[in-house]
């Protein structure tokens, strides 16, 4: 099969249509330019995006960690990759993960960095279910006591059989009396009701 290269008109058509986000940032670590699906995304236009401009749409809880993470990889010249949340055409956040990687010229002279995004929400908001069912798995696992179901003892967290006495007062300021119940007294001392 023949390899056709492309013309850069329809290079740029497919980072134009391409159903992800791209973006790209000069030297100065400001992004220089947005493709169309960036713009359709955020609303906003490239003369908004430019520069830092950008950077408006980063939630703020999420603003410093966005910085510090592109930043940092922009000084080392390194791939780098991060979530936050962007703000969409309609004013609602979207988690999105980034992913930039350094690009260089035909004489390998670094030249910047390229890189692309997607909307991960539906992603976050399975993971952060996940997470909020596994709480709440422990949480009843937590809850559950192993207990003989002949001797009553109890098994603490490092598999010794305890007396019911011994584990609830080393847990608690719960003090025991000891009794029998009438039950008990019927079935260990019957010449008692007699």
């Amino acid at each position: 099969m023949e390899t056709k290269m492309l013309s850069h008109n329809e290079y740029m058509n497919l980072v134009e249509q391409a159903p992800i986000m791209i973006w790209r940032a000069n030297l100065s670590a400001e992004c220089d330019y947005f493709n169309a699906q960036w713009l359709l995304f955020t609303g906003r236009t490239m003369e908004q995006e430019v520069g830092n401009g950008w950077a408006e749409g980063v939630h703020p809880e999420d603003f410093d960690k966005c910085l510090e993470i592109y930043l940092t990889a922009f000084k080392q010249q390194k791939s780098f990759e991060m979530e936050y949340r962007l703000r969409r055409h309609d004013g609602e956040y979207r988690w999105i993960f980034d992913r930039g990687v350094p690009f260089f010229t035909e004489e390998n002279v670094f030249a910047g960095y390229i890189g692309s995004c997607i909307d991960i929400m539906d992603t976050v908001e399975a993971r952060k279910i996940l997470f909020e069912k596994q709480q709440s798995e422990i949480e009843q696992l937590r809850r559950m006591l192993p207990i003989c179901a002949s001797c009553k003892k109890i098994r603490d967290d490092k598999g010794y059989w305890n007396r019911i006495e011994v584990y609830f007062q080393e847990r608690s300021d719960i003090n025991f009396t000891h009794g029998i119940c009438p039950d008990c007294i019927d079935k260990l001392y019957p010449e008692m009701n007699e």
